[in-house]
Order: structure tokens, then C-alpha cells, then sequence
């Protein structure tokens, strides 16, 4: 990646429906070679996807927490296949601790809450939860800087 590529991703990062007209000015390349390099990035999976930001609250997601579950090893290969399949997980990381998995999941109400939870504990085994009161820094891209500066 060069400095017009990192270019590329921070604005599509900021802004995925950014035309190709408008990364033209901004990087002062042509348009054609503006769909070059994101076709570039694509192909080397640099770039995964687009994905409209949702504000869950008006679609009735009221609830959103993290979800630290305490698998043994045997279990993960029961434990990915039903994560995988559940819409309201959000994001699901396998991690170092007391817990060996955190999830963060989004759900109507606190009664949806206790009823996934306890379908967790009851398949899978201990659990530990948190639920958010507020987010200071919503989801965002990681801002790409040239390696020289």
C-alpha cells in the first residue's frame, strides 16, 4: 500500500459511499485509476466490504452488552457454529483470560438478554456480562498514516 492507497481506505472508512469522482480530487488521480486501486484493494482483501451504520436504538435494539463466555477447548467446535448462526452477535473474539470468548451482542430488551444468556450457560458453561450504559467512541476505522512520518 502507498500513501494514495491509505488515502483511499481512510476516506472510505470515514465514508464507504465516497464517489469515485470525489476520491479523484481528494487524492488527485484520475477517476479510472481511483476504481483501479479499490478493485486492488478488494481483490487482496485489504478492503472486506460496505456496510451501512445503523442506529440499532430506532430499529428497536435497545439493549446492547458484552458477553464473556468460559469455554473448554472441546467446545469451540460446537460453540463457532452456534455463535455464527445467532443474527443479534455483533462481533465474537476469542481472547486471553478467565473467559475465552467476548461477545458483543444487541437485543430488544433485558428479558432477550437473560433468556440468551441462559441458552449460553446452559449449552456452554459459565458466563460473565456487562451491559452499556453509553459509548464514548463508537465503532470507527483505523486511521492509516504513512509508515515515514
Amino acid at each position: 500500500m502507498d500513501k494514495i492507497d491509505r488515502k483511499i481506505v481512510n476516506i472510505l472508512q470515514t465514508n464507504a459511499r465516497a464517489s469515485l469522482k470525489d476520491l479523484s480530487k481528494e487524492c488527485f488521480i484520475s477517476s479510472p485509476a481511483i476504481a483501479a486501486r479499490i478493485s486492488k484493494l478488494e481483490r487482496s482483501g485489504i478492503i472486506k466490504g460496505y456496510q451501512a451504520d445503523i442506529n440499532l436504538e430506532k430499529i428497536n435494539f435497545h439493549v446492547k452488552a458484552f458477553i464473556q463466555v468460559q469455554l473448554e477447548p472441546r467446545q469451540k467446535k460446537e460453540f463457532y457454529p452456534y455463535i455464527q448462526n445467532i443474527p443479534n452477535v455483533i462481533e465474537c473474539n476469542c481472547v486471553t483470560g478467565d473467559f475465552s470468548e467476548v461477545m458483543e451482542v444487541v437485543l430488544p430488551s433485558t428479558t432477550d438478554l437473560d433468556d440468551f444468556i441462559n441458552d449460553i450457560q446452559q449449552r456452554f458453561g459459565k458466563t460473565s456480562t456487562q451491559i452499556v450504559f453509553s459509548t464514548s467512541v463508537d465503532h470507527r476505522g483505523v486511521q492509516l498514516s504513512d509508515p515515514q512520518e
